[in-house]
C-alpha cells in the first residue's frame, strides 16, 4: 500500500500544478478559455478532495478510486470531445458557444448574445509543444482514469 500511497500523493500534487497552470495560462498569460476548457477543470476539482480523502481519512478507499476512475474517463470523454471540435471531427455546440440565454430574451436579444461571446471552442489559443490544451488534457486524463482503474482492481491485494 506504499507505492499506491506514493502514486496517490505524486497524483495530487500534478493535479494541483495542472489547476494552477490552467489559471496561470487564463489571468497571468491573458489566455481566455472557452466553456469546455472551463467544463475541464472539474474533474481536477473534483478529484483532489477525493483523493486528499483516501490518503487521510482512509475510509471508502476502493469505491473512491472507482468514482475517481469514473470522474477522470468522463473527463476523457469532454477533453476529447474538445479536441475534436479542434480537428474539425465534431461540430461545434450550441452550448459551448454561447453564454446564458434565457427564454425571456428576444430572437434579436439572442442573437445579440451569441455574436458577443467571442471564445469559441474550435479556436486553439494556446499550445504546449505544439499541442493544444484539450490534446495534453485528453491524454492526462486517460492515464489518470487507467492508473485510477488499476489501483482499484490491485486494492487489497497486497
Amino acid at each position: 500500500m506504499i507505492k499506491e500511497k506514493f502514486t496517490l500523493k505524486f497524483i495530487l500534487i500534478l493535479i494541483l500544478l495542472v489547476l494552477v497552470s490552467a489559471f496561470i495560462i487564463e489571468y497571468a498569460i491573458g489566455h481566455k478559455p472557452c466553456k469546455l476548457c472551463i467544463y475541464q477543470r472539474i474533474p481536477y476539482f473534483l478529484s483532489f478532495p477525493l483523493i486528499a480523502q483516501i490518503l487521510f481519512v482512509k475510509k471508502f478507499e476502493k469505491i473512491t478510486l472507482l468514482i475517481l476512475t469514473f470522474i477522470f474517463f468522463v473527463g476523457f470523454g469532454l477533453a476529447f470531445y474538445h479536441f475534436g471540435i479542434e480537428e474539425g471531427f465534431f461540430q461545434e455546440s450550441v452550448a459551448c458557444a454561447t453564454q446564458e440565454i434565457s427564454n425571456e430574451l428576444t430572437k434579436e436579444q439572442i442573437l445579440e448574445k451569441l455574436k458577443q461571446n467571442s471564445i469559441s471552442c474550435k479556436n486553439v489559443s494556446f499550445k504546449v509543444l505544439g499541442l493544444s490544451l484539450a490534446t495534453i488534457n485528453s491524454i492526462f486524463s486517460i492515464i489518470l482514469g487507467g492508473i485510477f482503474l488499476k489501483l482499484f482492481l490491485n486494492y487489497g491485494k497486497n
